[in-house]
């Protein structure tokens, strides 16, 4: 009986304690984060919370980088890039990253990063044909051809690798 009420004192202080525990709160954009501001500390504030919201998602991180590296803000974006690559990243981390070089129009970066992914991912139709399209993009046919003819070895019937392709001819950068 003892024992009983032991564990029947103990359920009801450890909920009663429950009670007084503040939960996190999650970081969040309110209305002044961003009304009354210009538009870079709006941006800039908006950026500052979603990396709190991103969390260690690194596709979530490299998309905050993206927007601080594209909106003005590099070397922001570059520390992130380099914490997401400092740590064995994966070869979607360095298709993403190299994407973003390439917006920025910054082909050898893009370039060095791309090579380094196709390494990792030799067979990814899909990767072959949009690398291969910004190689073309960027005046290097006979590499472009090159992962096209490997990209439709691997799958000849692959929708986006064969538009990445065409996107490549027609001087139009690759659907993401």
């Amino acid at each position: 009986m003892k024992h009983t009420i032991a564990v029947a004192l103990a359920a009801t202080l450890c909920m009663a304690g429950a009670g007084n525990v503040v939960a996190k709160e999650k970081p969040h954009a309110t209305v002044a984060t961003y009304h009354g501001k210009d538009a870079a500390d709006a941006g800039r504030a908006l950026l500052d919370i979603a990396l709190k919201q991103a969390g260690k998602g690194s596709w979530e991180r490299i998309a905050v980088g993206r927007a601080y590296y594209l909106g003005g803000y590099k070397a922001e974006g570059q520390a992130i890039f380099d914490s997401v690559m400092g740590a064995k990243p994966e070869a979607s981390d360095m298709f993403r990253i190299a994407r973003v070089y390439q917006e920025a129009g910054e082909w050898d970066r893009a370039k060095a990063l791309f090579d380094r992914y196709l390494a990792a991912e030799p067979d990814n139709e899909k990767g072959l044909a949009e690398i291969g399209a910004y190689y073309l993009l960027h005046g290097d046919r006979a590499r472009a051809e090159q992962l096209f003819d490997r990209s439709f070895q691997v799958s000849p019937d692959e929708l986006w690798a064969t538009l990445a392709a065409a996107d490549g001819y027609l001087n139009v950068k690759p659907e993401e």
